[in-house]
């Protein structure tokens, strides 16, 4: 039994690895060709590593009929982790709040020796939950101190 020990746990470990990855694959955001182009900016100033808090986010070019946002960040480095993001209802400013992305949102966590580009993709979604503006902004993290 000894001989094959290690190879169970080998076994058991590889298995638990590639059940718990597919849970942090995110679906793939489909935007209709018509969508509005939006700009987006914001900034990791006042942002630590691995915790739960939201940049402030700026867009502007948000299209008429937009009742919320839609916030999905990615880690470009490893695409097929889910770092979540939320849905901001719609005030008209064009201003997602610092800390607005409590729920389901995980920031920026690289190695601690690392610098990953991270990607905010916005969609403006209409009140029948169509996407008809969509933006994205990429900025390194940590940023350069």
């Amino acid at each position: 039994m000894k001989k094959w020990t290690p190879l169970l746990l080998l076994a058991t470990l590889l298995l638990l690895t590639l059940g718990c990855s597919k849970k942090h694959v995110p679906k793939p955001i489909v935007i209709p060709k018509d969508a509005t182009k939006m700009e987006v900016s914001f900034t990791w100033a006042g942002i630590d590593i691995c915790t739960h808090d939201s940049p402030e986010i700026q867009v502007t070019g948000i299209p008429e009929g937009t009742v919320e946002l839609q916030v999905r960040l990615k880690d470009t480095n490893v695409p097929a982790w889910n770092h979540g993001g939320g849905k901001v209802a719609y005030d008209g400013s064009g201003t997602i709040p610092a800390g607005a992305l409590n729920q389901g949102y995980n920031g920026p966590c690289p190695p601690w020796d690392q610098r990953h580009k991270y990607e905010f993709s916005v969609m403006a979604v209409d009140d029948q939950g169509t996407i008809i503006g969509f933006g994205k902004a990429r900025q390194l993290f940590p940023p350069k101190n």
